[in-house]
């Protein structure tokens, strides 16, 4: 019998009226380099490593994404290219193509749109999506997963997993479980026993850092942290420990829901080995302006604010922001600003993560009839 949460629940209890929600997360699997082997039919069955250029061992910068063949060389997101390339260097290492990979996710995303309940879709990222489906039960909405995947495979040749939940909680952790191609759903009445076995990390928003601490209060499984009383928590956690115990019970009432307001572009990046390497960090930023650059074109705005965030290896983390004078959608300019902010913490200790961000944002001029005015 699964264990009923050790203290009562703080949310409001939702109406038993409403409807049970029966939600899905879509996940692409290994999207980049799933794209390029549709694009490059040959690579298939290959190691395929997208990122930097490894230059024959002496390329500087990391791995964006690699297909599953080449993980099994112990090849990861995040790690420099050069030991991607001394792990395989057989594999076949390809350039990122941002603008093709934006393509391809507004075709897929236009497809699970069209299997959302009354427009409750939330795009998370360029491989990943949010669906409150309206289904019968849980059996009925694999049936409508197992659709949706079909589908997606039959336009773009491409493979997804799914997690299907009660709630945005279970459904994400859910869509990790079985990858690639998998489809695990998870029932109301199993939310617990399938959450406690698992480390707390795999709560979103546990990161390593705030692992540390649980694991020194005893907190290692979702288990131990749903029967740890809560007012412990509180004191080194403040609401985040409400939060993260409601989570640990399996409770999760966000809605599914797009936010339009736009109010910053940002992506970030975990190196595989904390580094204080110049030129790895230099050229991750190159990547990640070019990345965040793609999605603020996507959305279609324009920015006036650049930030850039420095984790160090012991978990210090720093932010530095610039703004300028004008709105705009420079990559260029994106690239040097971040470079420069980032330069001040190069050589103080070793890096583990990096980002960059825009903000200051405004919705670019309607009127402009092509994506190629915004880039100079």
């Amino acid at each position: 019998m699964v264990r009923n949460c050790t203290i009562p629940r703080r949310n409001k209890a939702p109406n038993p009226s409403c409807r049970t929600r029966t939600i899905l997360l879509v996940d692409m699997d290994s999207f980049f380099s799933s794209i390029e082997m549709v694009e490059h039919p040959e690579l298939v069955g290959l190691p395929v490593v997208v990122g930097a250029d490894p230059k024959d061992g002496t390329g500087r910068g990391v791995v964006s994404t690699c297909s599953y063949e080449a993980r099994e060389y112990g090849i990861r997101s995040g790690m420099p290219i050069s030991k991607a390339y001394r792990l395989c260097p057989d594999a076949r290492f390809l350039p990122v193509d941002m603008a093709l990979y934006q393509t391809v996710s507004a075709r897929i995303m236009k497809i699970l749109r069209s299997y959302a309940y009354a427009d409750k879709f939330q795009k998370v990222s360029i491989d990943e999506a949010f669906l409150d489906v309206k289904a019968d039960d849980f059996e009925d909405a694999a049936g409508i997963a197992r659709n949706i995947k079909k589908e997606i495979l039959a336009k773009e040749k491409l493979i997804s997993s799914i997690g299907i939940g009660p709630n945005k909680l279970v459904a994400k952790i859910a869509s990790d479980i079985q990858k690639p191609d998998g489809l695990t759903v998870v029932t109301p009445g199993v939310v617990q026993e399938f959450l406690d076995p698992m480390p707390v990390t795999k709560i979103p928003g546990i990161g390593k850092k705030t692992e540390k601490t649980l694991k020194s209060m005893g907190i290692e499984t979702i288990r131990d942290l749903r029967t740890y009383d809560v007012r412990k928590l509180v004191p080194g956690f403040g609401k985040w420990g409400y939060q993260m115990h409601d989570l640990a019970c399996g409770i999760d009432e966000s809605e599914v829901k797009e936010d339009f307001t736009v109010k910053s572009v940002g992506r970030e990046l975990t190196f595989d080995e904390d580094t204080a390497d110049p030129g790895v960090i230099l050229d991750s930023i190159d990547a990640l302006a070019g990345e965040t650059i793609a999605a603020l074109i996507e959305t279609g705005y324009l920015f006036r604010t650049v930030s850039v965030k420095v984790r160090f290896e012991d978990f210090d983390t720093h932010t530095r922001a610039r703004s300028i004078g004008f709105m705009s959608s420079d990559l260029k300019l994106v690239a040097d600003i971040s470079k420069k902010l980032v330069r001040e913490f190069i050589g103080e200790k070793k890096i583990r993560l990096i980002g960059v961000r825009l903000s200051s944002l405004r919705k670019a001029d309607t009127r402009q009839t092509s994506i190629d005015e915004f880039i100079r």
